[in-house]
């Protein structure tokens, strides 16, 4: 390991205080760097000794000043769960507002660490049959939806009551309170269960379509759920980096338990699944099967 990687190593591990403690680091290494020219002559010394030297002042200046202002990537240690979730509901509300067309369908790929694919296409108003993975879902029309995949060829194809289920979401709340209490009604989101309020907020933004401020109002309501934690350094499913949010499993859980790591884009916030599945693309199509 060189003096630059042991810089970088010590980036990511130090503490941060606040920029005005900058200017004494910084005469330091200045009083350090002059202290070198009066001893030149015993130049084989300075090689070995002054990279440790600068190492150490060039770290002091890293703890004293957040990462942005000292060019070491993005300023995302210590991240704080609420500030990182309302960038991400900032990041949301920049989102396209323009709205699919009833006859499309919503085409999500997805990626697990072991490299397993998942594809899906769901029809943007729920009338048509889509297709999950390689199992057909019947669209719902007139209040019937064929049904598909049942192991019984006598119910293949046979009818049943239904009501739509749109991939392209706008019946849900744009304001963090109203977002909040649609939460708490789903099933097992009774207040009070972080972890199930997590499973719901990543079933809203996996392979669902929201309404621009929707999603902002989505990521403002998980922003007021207490006990929510942020890991600095994580990667999703697909192996990229960013920050989690993690909803914690209730006390008395079992201990095979996993707390719903929400996983977001480190400098834009934009949401990028869970540490166990990455959502890589997400796009609209005009027919099943079609792939952008």
């Amino acid at each position: 390991m060189d003096e630059l990687d042991l810089i970088r190593d010590r980036a990511e591990t130090v503490g941060f205080a606040p920029p005005e403690q900058l200017a004494p680091a910084r005469e330091r290494l200045l009083a350090a760097a002059r202290g070198e020219r009066r001893h030149r002559p015993r130049r084989w010394f300075w090689a070995a000794g002054a990279s440790i030297g600068l190492a150490a002042a060039i770290t002091a200046v890293v703890a004293l000043a957040p990462a942005d202002q000292v060019g070491i990537g993005p300023a995302v240690a210590h991240a704080d769960p609420v500030k990182v979730l309302t960038a991400a509901a900032s990041s949301a509300l920049k989102e396209p507002a323009k709205p699919p067309r009833p006859d499309q369908f919503l085409y999500v790929r997805t990626e697990q660490p072991d490299h397993h694919v998942r594809e899906v296409w769901f029809s943007i108003d729920g009338t048509r049959d889509s297709l999950i993975g390689g199992v057909k879902d019947g669209g719902c029309r007139n209040g019937k939806a064929p049904m598909y995949g049942t192991n019984d060829p006598r119910k293949e194809g046979t009818l049943q009551d239904c009501a739509p289920r749109p991939a392209y979401r706008t019946d849900l709340p744009t304001t963090a309170d109203a977002m909040l209490a649609y939460l708490e009604s789903q099933p097992g989101g009774r207040k009070g269960d972080v972890n199930a309020m997590g499973k719901s907020v990543y079933n809203l933004a996996y392979e669902q379509v929201l309404q621009p401020a929707s999603y902002a109002a989505l990521f403002e309501a998980a922003a007021r759920v207490p006990g929510l934690t942020a890991l600095d350094h994580v990667t999703d499913g697909a192996g990229r980096p960013g920050v989690g949010i993690t909803f914690p499993v209730p006390p008395g859980s079992s201990p095979k338990a996993k707390p719903v790591v929400l996983v977001f884009d480190a400098t834009t916030y934009q949401f990028l699944g869970t540490t166990d599945s990455a959502v890589t693309v997400k796009t609209y199509v005009d027919e099943v099967g079609q792939r952008p």
